[in-house]
């Protein structure tokens, strides 16, 4: 009876051990199953801009056999012009000479800009490859001063939360070397707004879907054309992502569902007074490997 009397507080230490672990057990498998169904939370995250590439359609709604797109593409002959080598090096290096000069310019004038340069600029834009053609793009052209005034209302309006809220002090702090904030004087001075949107996804003739592939990466690349096409032109402006804008301008745009608004970029000309940061590039040997 005394033995047992003195095992009892070892017995109630191993229950109370064992209890524990089944408690923590219990909770951890809770915690997974509720991460599993909960996602990471991430203020700052946009859902227009994730890349939505790894996406998959609905079973029901994949096309195996026919895309909308001719099954039979006829290939022509492909004619190339050929540089002298002292031609090629001459070429490449105007080009890098013309776009070393690019800059993001935050102050542009209202000055008018030719239509059609416009035009040309994104015709420029829709020469880039896309997955298997599928040309996943939509540039959306805002002239109109009343418009374009909405449009700034919407960005300034989330873009001060996303200073004061969603960025975090890193983030801010990184861009007060660069004088930025949630103020964007260009969306009403410059005489067009080019905002460009992916489409995720199109639709075939029968209303159902039609898969774009890489469409994050080819509308990119259709961005980097159309930068290189405005100035090349003579033409500046700034890229900016309006972080959680994407479903009130595509609605104030009346675009449809399957389009996700990627960028947006005010084009005109500098003003007069307009100055950027004294920024470098890196050289050339920290930004290429050659094996």
């Amino acid at each position: 009876m005394a033995l047992f009397s003195s095992l009892t507080p070892v017995f109630i230490a191993i229950i109370c051990v064992l209890i524990g672990v089944i408690l923590k057990k219990t909770n951890g498998e809770k915690e997974k199953r509720e991460t599993k169904t909960k996602p990471l939370s991430r203020p700052w995250v946009d859902e227009d801009l994730k890349d939505g590439t790894d996406n998959h359609l609905e079973e029901e709604e994949v096309v195996f056999f026919w895309q909308g797109l001719d099954e039979d593409v006829a290939h022509v002959p492909f004619f190339a012009e050929r540089y002298s080598e002292a031609e090629m090096i001459k070429r490449s290096q105007m080009f890098y000479e013309l776009l070393n000069k690019r800059r993001s310019v935050r102050f542009l004038s209202d000055e008018p800009v030719p239509r059609e340069v416009i035009d040309n600029v994104i015709r420029a834009a829709g020469t880039s490859p896309s997955g298997a053609h599928t040309e996943p793009w939509t540039f959306v052209v805002v002239q109109d001063p009343h418009l374009k005034h909405k449009i700034r209302e919407v960005v300034e309006e989330e873009e001060e939360i996303n200073y004061k809220k969603r960025m975090g002090d890193r983030w801010v702090n990184d861009l007060k070397r660069l004088r930025t904030n949630w103020i964007k004087e260009y969306l009403d001075t410059a005489p067009y707004l080019i905002l460009i949107f992916k489409q995720v996804y199109g639709r075939l003739p029968n209303g159902k879907k039609k898969t774009h592939y890489y469409n994050e990466i080819s509308v990119s690349i259709a961005c980097g054309i159309l930068l290189a096409a405005l100035q090349n032109a003579g033409l500046y402006t700034v890229t900016t992502t309006p972080l959680n804008c994407g479903p009130q301008l595509r609605m104030l745009l009346q675009r449809p569902a399957n389009e996700k608004l990627l960028l947006l970029l005010p084009v005109g000309y500098p003003k007069r007074d307009a100055t950027v940061p004294a920024l470098s590039r890196k050289p050339l040997e920290d930004i290429m490997v050659v094996l």
